[in-house]
């Protein structure tokens, strides 16, 4: 790598230019997919809130969907998105034990 005018580094080999262009790209999808998966899970947390468990069990399915996405496709390590799973199924029963 090499320093340029702006003062950030810069790559020098053929495959090293692409590798930079390819994590740019994979950068802007992941930051993508773990926005959506976010409002996913804030989505569930709202409607525990509300303990509204219909709207809580559809968000859950959603929200459970894109975390096993994003754990398969990297975006989110599979512990992380087990563990968020969990803790997203453990409040949403709890909703229908408080009634």
């Amino acid at each position: 790598m090499r320093k340029t005018i702006s003062g950030t580094a810069m790559a020098t080999h053929k495959s090293s230019i692409i590798r930079a262009r390819q994590t740019i790209r994979r950068n802007e999808i992941n930051r993508a997919r773990r926005s959506n998966i976010q409002g996913l899970v804030k989505e569930v947390e709202t409607a525990v809130a509300a303990k509204d468990e219909a709207a809580a069990k559809k968000a859950q399915k959603a929200a459970e969907s894109a975390l096993a996405r994003g754990a398969s496709r990297g975006t989110l390590h599979w512990k992380t998105a087990a563990r968020k799973t969990s803790r997203l199924a453990k409040r949403v029963k709890a909703l229908k034990k408080s009634k």
